[in-house]
């Protein structure tokens, strides 16, 4: 079987070589566990063997912090040996946006002796995925992605620039939310990002403008595979930036960019189907099944402890603020967005939940394995969810998820839960690097400090 699908994937790069035959180079892509993309970039007569599991990295390659520095309190103890990259064949594509031909592909890492690498994302994720279906359940997955559309330089003090302006090149006292004129007037970009993402093959549903200025969001499908949704998620990511960049421009998922603005959130739905493909949150009402509330009471019994998973970074706490519709508390209800997990309107065999926690800084293919560890937490212990909220949560509900990096940093670190579904050694690891982030910014004075102080 492994001789077939080897075979298989060499047909399939051929064939994909033979429909572009002026790419140069592809660009070998490891998401490592802050969310940077690492990799190398490899000339077109090399391509094949990174295909065939030749392709070689330091395992530490997945533990760089969002700088790009190595985690010095484990990179040495684990003797930062090499292990082996394994492309996903599922995710070989053009880049339409590159200045030469170029290709790219999605990797995975494997130990010397072939044993996934408990650092790495895509292999956590399908772990989940595969614990879950040994419950007979299938994940249904779809991600919403907000971001920023700024202009490429900076103010005198080294702050992004908006590219939707008034009058007098200021920006805008709102964002026209839903506007088609808006949209228009950023046709050209927000065309060539569709068009990036047909050619990436990213099933794009809708492309919105959002409520700030300069803010948008681009939803896609969803899939009945959570690692190619979580792939996708971070595959479109990388087309808008570059895109963006193609046209002198600056897209940024950053969580709170501007500190009086909406910041930019990551939206994911999910629902779980059966070995038949019935959608088994669904009741015929709408109102969902016993096993929905049991997955909506594990998300909420877990939501504390993966907090640094979905609000990863300092900024990341900036965005939780009454009324700002991130929630600040383990809650739920139907059709209703103050709350951290909707159950949106639909037909019943679409009842689904949205997670509206996770920011668009965090990293796609571990904020879908944190709902997928609180969906498996709360049907494993058969949970039972509280009554579902009306009206607004913020006025009924006081503040409880870690409202900053520290204590989510805290949490994270003395969770239980993280050890039981993400491992040992990723715990570890994530911890580690996550203080190391912290150490740095805390060595940092501000100028607001010396403006106060000085």
């Amino acid at each position: 079987m492994e001789n077939q699908t080897m075979a298989d994937s060499g047909e399939r790069l051929q064939a994909f070589l033979d429909a572009y035959p002026d790419i140069e180079v592809f660009e070998v892509i490891l998401p490592d566990i802050a969310g940077g993309l690492r990799g190398k970039w490899v000339t077109r007569d090399k391509i094949h063997s990174v295909l065939a599991g030749e392709l070689k990295l330091p395992a530490s390659s997945l533990a760089f912090d969002v700088f790009g520095r190595d985690v010095e309190a484990w990179v040495f103890d684990s003797g930062d040996g090499d292990s082996y990259c394994e492309a996903d064949i599922e995710t070989l594509v053009p880049v339409p946006w590159a200045s030469r031909p170029t290709g790219q592909v999605l990797m995975s890492m494997r130990d010397p002796e072939g044993t996934p690498s408990p650092l790495d994302t895509r292999f956590l994720l399908q772990g989940l995925i595969d614990r879950l279906q040994s419950h007979g359940y299938t994940p249904v997955m779809a991600t919403e992605m907000e971001f920023y559309l700024l202009k490429d330089e900076l103010d005198e003090f080294g702050r992004p620039l908006h590219t939707q302006t008034d009058r007098v090149g200021g920006f805008t006292a709102a964002g026209q939310t839903y506007s088609l004129d808006t949209m228009a007037e950023m046709g050209e970009v927000m065309h060539a990002m569709r068009d990036a993402a047909d050619a990436q093959g990213l099933p794009v549903d809708t492309l919105i403008k959002e409520s700030a200025p300069s803010q948008y969001e681009i939803n896609l499908y969803h899939s009945n595979d959570a690692l190619i949704a979580a792939d996708q998620a971070i595959m479109l990511q990388r087309a808008i930036k570059g895109v963006a960049r193609e046209h002198d421009l600056r897209a940024t998922f950053m969580a709170k960019p501007f500190g009086d603005l909406a910041g930019n959130g990551m939206h994911v739905h999910c629902s779980l189907v059966d070995r038949e493909g019935n959608n088994v949150f669904d009741d015929g009402t709408g109102a969902g099944t016993p096993l929905l509330r049991e997955a909506i009471a594990g998300c909420m019994a877990s939501m504390a402890d993966v907090m640094l998973l979905l609000a990863p970074n300092l900024n990341s706490y900036r965005r939780f603020q009454r009324g700002s519709h991130a929630p600040m508390a383990p809650c739920w209800g139907y059709e209703n967005r103050t709350v951290s997990l909707r159950v949106p309107a639909d037909s019943p065999a679409a009842t689904r939940i949205e997670h509206r926690v996770a920011g668009a800084d965090a990293h796609p293919h571990l904020v879908l394995a944190a709902i997928l560890a609180g969906i498996l937490y709360g049907i494993e212990n058969h949970l039972e969810a509280p009554e579902p909220l009306e009206g607004n949560a913020y006025e009924q509900l006081p503040p409880s998820l870690p409202r900053h990096w520290p204590e989510a940093l805290e949490r994270f670190a003395a969770s239980d839960i993280i050890r039981e579904y993400f491992g040992d050694e990723f715990h570890h690891v994530y911890t580690l690097l996550k203080q190391q982030e912290l150490d740095e910014f805390d060595r940092l004075v501000t100028p607001m400090e010396y403006d106060a102080c000085l």
